[in-house]
């Protein structure tokens, strides 16, 4: 299994050769932070209550969410860990950008407009609407605070790579005060601007990193005469390896590793519908017709997004070379920067830094304001107040939540230096299509759902996929490990989906089934009609 592995992951390495000039590189990014700051300062004026706060007074129209969405949901992983994948690897690190792009078709197809329809914050509030309360609030909201974690260690593992490589920062202890910073800044943006501050800033980095990216693909295409056999005949020719261009150089050299394909797609097509930080997008929108409209401006975005990233995969395989990727300060998710630098020098290179930060940045916050919803709104008021909670109490809590979470992220930021964000990415995926996707989609669509199947669906999905995730490869076991130096795998595949999606779908049922209890039938028509028709959700709530 050590080659599945580290055919992703970076090379070890304590270079300190500073790539581009420093100072232009942290005055480009500190003019998007001062830039973003007073954004989310002018938002945090009109954010007073809990709606504000949680879905930004449910204001945006389906255009800003649509932008919003897109920078939500282009992480770290898009952007740094794709590129560096597609310029290793070739095809198999293509099949990424796939997974990513198709996730959204389900989302849209099955999801968006029916949560959007129910009118609610958070991932709970839908779950538990015709269930019992508490228990399914609970494990709703341990399921979310799972996944937002997951998805914050590739955020912040990305970042210490990133401005790494912008400092030249080589040592594990520079790159760990990298991720401090980050934490930092991300629990300020949150604290300060809510929901409404997030979604600016959002936008602003969708703009950025889509603008960004077309300018350094239609730059590499003019490069070779817009000819794209010529810019993949090069990579080969850099490369030495005519297999980048099929499949099989990743997932293909045993069968373990072709299941390991197999269960990375079943995570990434299935993930996103039940990542809770996208899903709370859908509660920003004041109508169905604007939900939709949203979801058809995200999928064009994200669509354009993931084209450019196979020219500028390759790109980087061509004018670069894996051997430089791979010694560069933040190794595999070095590509990109490396790239921009190689084509407009220190200004690119500045530029492209600052948007890719930007991207995690926007994508931290979106996280920690979902964690923190969940928390506050699901655990704090429902749960613990019963639904008696004074709402200012409640955005306090809500706020503390962001500080113990960035906190959190920050730690396990440091521990998941080296892993490529792509990889890490999907893990997350993984677990939100094991832990969230089965409940949501049974509760939407199946009358006979009760609490039982959404308690076991939940906690078995998350336990399963985590449980299989401590005792893979990723773990230990391999030099490229997260604990390299011990060995407690036994589960082969690096990703747990084809287990833990299929076992939580099962576990839903059978739970269903063997509930004699059923639920009260008004209410299943209530969220029936809600969600079909979005009655009751259709007015924004009153400040």
């Amino acid at each position: 299994m050590n080659h599945l592995h580290s055919a992703l992951a970076p090379m070890a390495t304590t270079t300190t050769e500073t790539v581009g000039t420093p100072w232009v590189n942290i005055s480009i990014f500190g003019a998007f932070v001062v830039v973003t700051m007073v954004v989310v300062l002018r938002a945090s004026k009109s954010t007073s209550t809990a709606a504000d706060y949680y879905a930004g007074g449910r204001g945006f129209s389906g255009t800003q969410n649509g932008l919003a969405i897109a920078g939500d949901y282009l992480s770290a992983a898009s952007f740094l860990g794709i590129v560096g994948a597609i310029a290793i690897q070739g095809y198999d690190g293509f099949l990424y950008s796939i997974g990513f792009l198709v996730a959204w078709l389900v989302a849209l197809l099955l999801i968006a407009e029916l949560l959007r329809n129910t009118g609610k914050f958070t991932m709970a509030d839908v779950l538990s609407f015709r269930l019992r309360q508490r228990p399914v609030r609970v494990a709703a909201s341990i399921s979310t605070l799972s996944v937002s974690a997951f998805y914050l260690l590739a955020q912040m593992a990305g970042a210490g790579a990133l401005v790494s490589l912008l400092l030249g920062i080589g040592s594990r202890a520079g790159q760990s005060l990298v991720i401090v910073v980050v934490g930092a800044l991300m629990i300020v943006y949150v604290l300060v601007g809510g929901m409404k501050g997030t979604t600016y800033v959002q936008i602003i980095k969708a703009v950025l990193l889509v603008s960004g990216v077309a300018v350094m693909t239609i730059w590499i295409l003019a490069l070779y005469g817009f000819n794209f056999s010529s810019l993949l005949g090069d990579a080969v020719a850099v490369s030495g390896n005519p297999a980048i261009l099929e499949p099989g150089l990743r997932y293909g050299a045993s069968e373990t590793s072709k299941l390991d394909f197999i269960s990375l797609g079943l995570a990434l097509v299935f993930g996103a519908a039940g990542l809770p930080h996208v899903l709370m997008r859908f509660y920003t929108v004041p109508t169905a017709k604007e939900a939709r409209t949203s979801v058809v401006w995200a999928i064009g975005l994200i669509g354009l997004f993931y084209l450019f990233t196979l020219i500028l995969g390759f790109g980087a395989a061509a004018l670069i070379g894996a051997e430089r990727i791979q010694a560069a300060p933040g190794g595999v998710n070095s590509a990109a920067p490396l790239l921009a630098f190689e084509l407009g020098g220190s200004l690119l290179m500045g530029i492209i830094a600052a948007v890719a930060f930007a991207t995690i940045l926007a994508v931290v916050a979106g996280l920690a304001i979902t964690a923190s919803a969940s928390f506050a709104h699901d655990i704090y008021t429902s749960v613990i107040k019963k639904g008696n909670s004074d709402p200012r109490k409640e955005l306090r809590v809500a706020k503390t939540t962001v500080v113990v979470i960035g906190l959190v992220s920050i730690a396990g930021g440091i521990g998941a230096q080296g892993q490529n964000v792509a990889f890490l990415v999907a893990l997350a995926f993984a677990v939100a299509a094991s832990a969230n996707l089965p409940t949501i989609l049974y509760s939407l669509y199946w009358r006979r759902f009760t609490t039982r199947g959404a308690v076991w669906s939940m906690y078995g999905g998350l336990f399963i996929s985590v449980g299989l995730i401590i005792f893979s490869p990723v773990m230990s076991g391999t030099e490229t490990s997260m604990i390299p130096t011990a060995d407690f795998a036994w589960f082969p595949l690096q990703n747990p989906g084809i287990v833990s999606i299929p076992a939580s779908f099962l576990l839903g049922f059978i739970g269903s089934m063997t509930e004699r209890r059923l639920e009260d039938p008004v209410k299943q028509s209530e969220m029936e009609v809600r969600s079909l028709t979005g009655i009751g959700a259709e007015k924004p709530v009153a400040h």
